[in-house]
């Protein structure tokens, strides 16, 4: 039989083991998060010519810099400075409650990978490419807009934004950050049908930032679009500038469709492949805090296409379009903001395809921003 002592040792025993494994639960657990995010934007726009008529609208819609999403995202401490990591993104309507994208629900974002505090990281997964990582945080004025009057430049030069099957490396040392990301095609009997590949770099140097970025995206039948990048960002007490040079090469016929407006001819084409479109976009802009809720942006793009298809959807010409923005961003909180926005843009040429009736449009919007 045990003796009183034995028991009790005993019983001390088990309540250390207990101990330390409650211990080490509530470590694990407060290694590791996940965190529910996301922004609810929306806008009220007044724009001319928007029709073949060239009627007036007023309509609900996305914001001008940031569309409505929510995510998931997390990380758990693996030790030795390691961290596994997720985000799954979705992207919606917010003045109707739709998918931003028909029938994918993380249309934003949906990848896993692995994070090292000395050696960067490397994700799996639909991810953002390096040349919109770059556009989109750093060097376009308005990250990257939503209406088609602003965001024409980095939004259809940078054909492919996001790409599924992706393996993506992001480091950083000191000033300078790598990026990096190669997309499987998935094709039977081709490795570079459907496959894209793309790399940036920038380096920091106290308030000036240059950067560099090269994109290639192939179509099913291994037709190849290619984009160049370079930019440059100087900022300086409350001011910030920017401006930046694309030049894209396309044989898929997709930056026809992708540079036309809703309702253009443009937008209703089907890709014509091996016509050599051309362009060269050039894009300049600055910030001002004027004041501490109150933020003030100004952006210009102008963009000059060779072998462009016409509006007759047949012919190539050349064409040029050019547009303007200014943005008011007033803080009401830490989360919420109101905004209003004035843009203009003109085309000429073959850009005139990428018009639904006359070949300019005006807009104007006033929207809310909250952030949670």
């Amino acid at each position: 039989m045990k003796t009183q002592e034995e028991s009790k040792m005993k019983g001390a025993l088990c309540m250390a083991v207990a101990s330390a494994l409650m211990a080490a639960v509530q470590t694990a657990h407060a290694q590791s998060s996940a965190t529910l995010y996301g922004i609810v934007d929306t806008s009220i726009r007044y724009l001319t010519n928007a029709n073949p008529s060239d009627d007036s609208q007023v309509a609900m819609g996305v914001g001008p810099v940031t569309g409505s999403r929510w995510g998931l995202k997390g990380s758990e401490d693996l030790g030795a400075g390691l961290h596994a990591i997720f985000r799954l993104e979705n992207g919606f309507d917010l003045w109707n409650g739709q998918l931003a994208s028909s029938n994918t629900l993380f249309n934003r974002s949906a990848y896993v990978g692995v994070s090292s505090d000395n050696y960067g990281t490397v994700t799996l997964g639909r991810q953002n490419t390096p040349l919109f990582d770059q556009l989109g945080d750093v060097f376009d004025p308005l990250t990257v807009g939503n209406f088609d009057q602003d965001s024409w430049v980095p939004g259809a030069l940078g054909y492919g934004l996001r790409s599924n099957n992706s393996v993506k490396y992001d480091g950083k040392f000191g000033g300078l950050t790598v990026k990096a990301m190669y997309a499987f095609g998935g094709i039977p009997g081709s490795i570079g049908a459907g496959s894209m590949y793309g790399m940036t770099a920038s380096y920091a140097m106290g308030g000036l930032i240059l950067g560099a970025g090269y994109q290639q995206n192939s179509d099913a039948s291994n037709n190849k679009f290619r984009v160049v990048h370079l930019g440059a960002v100087y900022a300086f007490d409350a001011f910030k500038a920017s401006a930046g040079w694309l030049h894209a090469q396309d044989n898929t016929g997709i930056v026809n469709i992708y540079m036309g407006a809703a309702g253009s001819p443009a937008s209703n084409w089907s890709p014509k492949t091996n016509g050599n479109r051309i362009d060269d976009g050039f894009y300049a802009g600055g910030s001002w805090q004027a004041t501490a809720p109150l933020l003030l942006t100004v952006a210009g793009y102008y963009d000059k296409s060779r072998n462009a298809l016409n509006a007759d959807g047949v012919t190539l010409g050349r064409g040029t379009r050019y547009s303007a923005t200014v943005l008011a961003e007033y803080s009401l909180s830490k989360r919420t903001e109101v905004y209003g926005t004035v843009d203009y843009i003109h085309g000429t040429g073959a850009a005139q395809a990428d018009f639904p009736g006359r070949n300019n449009q005006t807009g104007v919007a006033v929207g809310i921003r909250n952030v949670f």
